[in-house]
């Protein structure tokens, strides 16, 4: 009955196999949702979806379901019994809403006049009083107004007044294919752990205490120890200026949230490449220049790095001394990066543009190249599986 359904997750990028599809099946035929369309939206989404990333797909997927004349009357068909439908809608209705109904021909005929204008409409429809479409003033479809209106594919009421709303989004921020924001950048950054009890004895011990009053005969004896801490320590480099401009408030994410989860973290900024020069300040003002030859020799090789930028610029920055932008840098970049890749065997490179246009980039393939292609996408997937390869 729900193959649709699964065929259209799957469509979607929604991980479900026949195993979600049987215990939908399942659930329906003992009758835990009865009637109540949102309920078996959500029925369906806690059945089907293991993974909060994927509820933004499966809330499009839903839509997509019921979306068109020939999907909704199968839909109807398959899945809303005409009692379903009569209960669904008057548990919907106010009273006013119901004595207005009646007054024009009852529910009744709502229901069997929108099953009519299924069967007899052959093409998609806009304005107009009669045909289901868009825009209009017909009971039936999406965009119109109608007193007594059953809504059809549309994303969003206009005048409230449809009976059933079909497809709302409300989960978009989950989505894995998204570009990150500080929520799900700290839920990413977690992969990357190493805990450690260090510094002074400042959090309450439960089991200690318990443990050293037994022995004490009853005695109480608080115990104290230090408390757990992230130890992972991270050099965070930060590419700024120019075409980063666009990918400001991303950046600014990144670092809260790296700031929120890393208590040994060593921010630095750079523009385009990394060459003889880093700096703590993004204004990178010429006299607060630190040797990156001193950044190298300051951190050991147990620091996990991450660089971020979009690695977009003229491959001369990359290959030649002189190709800096800003000045005249006695080596090429290359010769900086490879340092970096010897120095540090856990780095990372986070590229907030997208991976398809990579390719098209000259100098984003040398430096995939020089880091031994790890380079990640400035998404929550690409943030865990560059976490992930950092923990290796």
């Amino acid at each position: 009955m729900f193959i649709g359904l699964f065929e259209t997750l799957r469509r979607h990028g929604v991980p479900v196999s026949l195993r979600e599809l049987l215990d939908l099946h399942a659930v329906v035929a003992h009758g835990v949702v009865v009637a109540d369309l949102e309920a078996f939206y959500r029925i369906a989404r806690t059945v089907m979806v293991k993974d909060e990333r994927h509820f933004d797909r499966f809330d499009r997927a839903f839509a997509s379901w019921f979306e068109g004349l020939e999907s909704l009357d199968a839909a109807i068909e398959a899945l809303i019994p005409d009692d379903w439908l009569r209960r669904e809608f008057d548990k919907q209705l106010s009273d006013e809403e119901k004595a207005q109904i009646e007054s024009l021909g009852g529910l009744e005929a709502l229901i069997e006049t929108f099953k009519q204008r299924l069967e007899e409409q052959q093409e998609r429809h806009a304005g107009g009083n009669k045909w289901i479409g868009t825009g209009g003033t017909s009971p039936f479809g999406a965009y119109g107004y109608n007193p007594e209106g059953i809504r059809i594919g549309q994303d969003g009421s206009r005048h409230r007044r449809a009976v059933k709303v079909w497809d709302e989004r409300r989960f978009r921020d989950y989505d894995d294919s998204l570009e990150l924001g500080t929520r799900n950048i700290k839920m990413a950054l977690r992969r990357l752990r190493k805990f450690a009890r260090q510094g002074a004895a400042e959090e309450f011990d439960v089991d200690a205490t318990i443990r050293e009053t037994a022995r004490d005969a009853g005695l109480l004896n608080v115990q104290m120890r230090p408390e757990r801490h992230n130890a992972v320590k991270v050099l965070l480099l930060l590419d700024v200026g120019g075409s980063m401009d666009d990918h400001i408030r991303t950046c600014e994410e990144l670092f809260s949230a790296a700031r929120a989860e890393f208590k040994h973290l060593e921010p630095y900024y750079f523009h385009n490449c990394v060459y003889e020069g880093l700096w703590r300040d993004n204004a990178r003002r010429h006299g607060e220049r630190i040797p990156t030859l001193d950044v190298l020799h300051t951190y050991g090789a147990d620091y996990q790095v991450v660089i971020v930028g979009d690695a977009a610029m003229s491959p001369y920055e990359v290959t030649h001394p002189g190709g800096s932008v800003e000045h005249f840098n006695d080596e090429a970049g290359a010769v900086w990066l490879s340092r970096l890749v010897d120095a540090f065997p856990h780095l990372a490179w986070l590229n907030p543009m997208p991976p398809r246009t990579w390719e098209f980039t000259p100098s984003t393939r040398l430096i995939r190249e020089l880091i031994e292609d790890r380079m990640y996408p400035m998404t929550l997937e690409g943030l865990e599986s560059a976490m992930q390869a950092l923990a290796r």
